[in-house]
This record gives structure tokens, sequence and C-alpha cells, in this order.
């Protein structure tokens, strides 16, 4: 089989594919594949407003944002294929690709990894009870009432109180479905304060803290869940036809896995550096694939910043230097990106990305070099599980690439 070729080939069709296709497109031929029917990712299915602001300086529905995506993507000149899955690598620079048309490969010089990151579903979190239909996550879900205006059912809980969870609810209203509980193991909801009370009050949604799902009741259909007061062990029953999982967020790892680069701990995405390069050299990653999970301009902004760094390796113009890596105590979970190199730029907004396992209500962080403190600063907001904490690059500024791995803590 004579490979095809391109000079970027990017994998994931979703906000951060599309940005870095439509700044690379007008240098080289840029090919994007996309597994399903449409691209667009999330948003194309995400049926509310709230998506744009950071990247299009504008705020629009999710499908209007990745319409907008995609037709900036087409007018730069990159080729989008759908239906397309890479299946497996060929070499460092060529993959085995499936689609509608047949099995081909393809072969770039640059490889940009934009798979992004998926929910935890019901049967990864090792909930019992029956396997009764009704149960979903909030992809799931907005895939069958936004995509093929299916009924979800009629009374709701979700599990989880993320954004993301409030966007699960937003779809359950549109399809006539109450939402009887919203639930989460935490002490506090996970979403910010401000929109958590308002989206409460809104959508009239009772949210439960230190609660979890013990089993599911029903054999053909969601009669019931059973759940525990984490605290107290007191255990209870909701009554409802449909259960919706959200967050517990996990990359879509699977291909960079089999490309056998360096992997970041905790995140269980890719390593990469502050240009978003993996440890192959000529492979790129990007989005929630490297920090599951951020808002989709962020990881659209991801696309953007990648650009430079694509460009510069196919025009030889720079070797990465010397490197030191990052690495986070708990209640950390990980860091991105998690390796800096001697004359590289900063990280994508000037931003390194957190997720911590814990609430402090004061953020204040310590980063240091064996006994040596480098950095420290006090955020004017909240460390919280359930969203990203975004913390200015600044903290390592004062990094020295020859005194050993970077300690960020919280303190």
């Amino acid at each position: 089989m004579t490979p095809q070729t391109c000079g970027v080939l990017v994998i994931g069709g979703g906000p951060s594919g599309l940005t870095a296709a439509a700044n690379l497109a007008a240098q080289c031929r840029v090919v994007v594949l996309e597994r399903e029917s449409a691209a667009g990712g999330i948003p194309r299915h995400s049926d509310h407003t709230g998506y744009g602001l950071r990247d299009l300086r504008r705020v629009m529905s999710g499908p209007e944002y990745a319409r907008v995506l995609v037709e900036r993507a087409v007018a730069a000149g990159a080729e989008i294929r759908t239906e397309s899955m890479m299946t497996s690598w060929v070499d460092d620079h060529t993959v085995a690709v499936t689609s509608p048309q047949g099995r081909y490969e393809i072969s770039a010089p640059a490889i940009i990894l934009a798979t992004g990151a998926r929910e935890r579903p019901r049967s990864a979190r090792l909930v019992a009870g029956d396997r009764p239909a009704g149960v979903f996550t909030t992809g799931s879900l907005q895939n069958l009432v936004h995509l093929h205006h299916g009924s979800p059912g009629s009374k709701a809980l979700v599990v989880g109180t993320e954004l993301v969870s409030w966007s699960a609810v937003l779809t359950l209203r549109e399809a006539g479905c109450e939402t009887v509980a919203m639930i989460t193991e935490r002490d506090r909801p996970e979403s910010y304060a401000a929109f958590h009370h308002g989206a409460k009050v809104g959508l009239s949604t009772p949210v439960s803290t230190m609660t979890k799902v013990r089993r599911i009741l029903g054999r053909d259909r969601v009669e019931a869940v059973e759940v525990e007061d984490v605290a107290t062990g007191a255990l209870r029953t909701i009554n409802c036809d449909t259960v919706v999982f959200t967050a517990d967020w996990i990359p879509d790892n699977e291909l960079a896995r089999l490309a056998h680069i360096d992997m970041a701990a905790g995140s269980g995405g890719p390593q990469v550096d502050t240009m978003l390069r993996t440890s192959r050299p000529g492979l790129f990653a990007i989005g929630n694939l490297v920090h599951p999970v951020d808002t989709a301009d962020v990881c659209a902004l991801d696309g953007r910043h990648v650009a430079t760094a694509v460009r510069d390796f196919l025009a030889q113009r720079s070797t990465p230097g010397q490197s030191v890596s990052i690495v986070v105590q708990a209640p950390l979970r990980w860091i991105s990106p998690s390796v800096m190199r001697v004359g590289d730029g900063a990280p994508a907004r000037r931003k390194f990305l957190f997720w911590t396992d814990e609430y402090r209500p004061v953020a204040r962080l310590t980063a240091t070099q064996g006994h040596a403190v480098i950095g420290r600063i006090t955020l004017p907001w909240p460390a919280a599980p359930g969203r990203v904490l975004r913390v200015p690059s600044a903290l390592l500024a004062r990094a020295d690439f020859s005194a050993g791995p970077i300690t960020v803590a919280l303190t």
C-alpha cells in the first residue's frame, strides 16, 4: 500500500484540532481525521450558550461554535475527513486509517494528537446493581437529545456537580426530563459558586453533597437509585428512570500509548513541554488529551499555540533544548505542560494548568528545585476539585535547567 502524504496530520476534529488546522493550512497541506460523522467535537451536540469567549471573543451556542471552527479550518485550506479513524501506527510518521472508502495509510512529517477526553462511564466507576436502560454520560445524553432528538426519560438523577453536570441538566430540561437531584461525594459542589447558586435557583434543582451512588435498581429500565450519605452511611432511595454520570474525566489516550511516548503522571495523557511537543520528534499533543478537562475555547487556544512549534519543526528552525520536568505534590494531581526547555516560550495563554483533589479557599503555590524555592504565588481564586486551576507561568520563571526536577505544591 502506497501511503498518502500531507504536511501536517491532525488526529481529532474538535476545537483544538480544528484551530490547529486553521492556523497551519496556509503553510502546508493539512489533513484532519475525525471519527464522527461531522467535525466539531463535544460542542457540536452541546446545545447551549457559553462557547467561544476566549478564542473568538464572542459567546455562542455549542453547535454554532463548532460550525464556525469547521468553516474557518476549511476556508484556510484544511481537508477534513469525517468517519475516518486512525487505527494504528505504521511508523513514527505514518498511520493506518479506516474509513467508509476503505483502509489506507497516510504519512506526515508532523502529526498532532487532538483526541480529547471522555467521561468515565458507569461500568468504569464500578457502580453495583442492575443493568437497565436509561444510564448515560453527558456526552451520550447530548448525542441522543441534540443529534437524534430522542427522549432520555421523565425523571433523572445527575451524578456530579461540575460545569458539565449543569450542561447535562440543561439538556435534560430541553428534552422534557426533570432533574430530581444532583449528587456529589464532595462536601461542596465543584462548579463555580456564582454559577452553582444561580443555576440551582434558576433550574430549581436540589443538590446533595457528601452523597454517592451505591447501586442502580431496575431490570429493563432504571426505576430508582440507592445513594449513601458519605458521613453517616445512611442509605436512601431516589426514584427516577434516568441516571447521568458526569465528569470524572479520562483522556482518549489509546493512540498516544501506542506511540510509546512519555506519558504524564496523574493526568493519563501524553507528557508535553510548553510548546506542546511530546517525547517523539514531530509528534505534538494538544487540548483535553493533555489537560482533562478544560473548556473548549482554552483547548482551541492550544491549537493556535502549537502552530508556532509545528512551523518551526517543519522549517527546521529550532532544536529542542535542555529540559527540566515538573512534578506536583498531593493534593495536586497533575500539571500541564509538565516539561520546560531552554529557549522555549511560555505555555499557551502564559498559564500552567493544574488539577487538585482538595478544596483550598486560598490557593498558595510554591515551586522548589532541590532545597531552593524558585517561585511563590497566591491566586485570587480558590483551588477546587472539578475545575482546572490556571496559574501564571511566572511561578516558574526562575527555573534552573541544571538543578533537577521542579516540584510544585499547594502550601
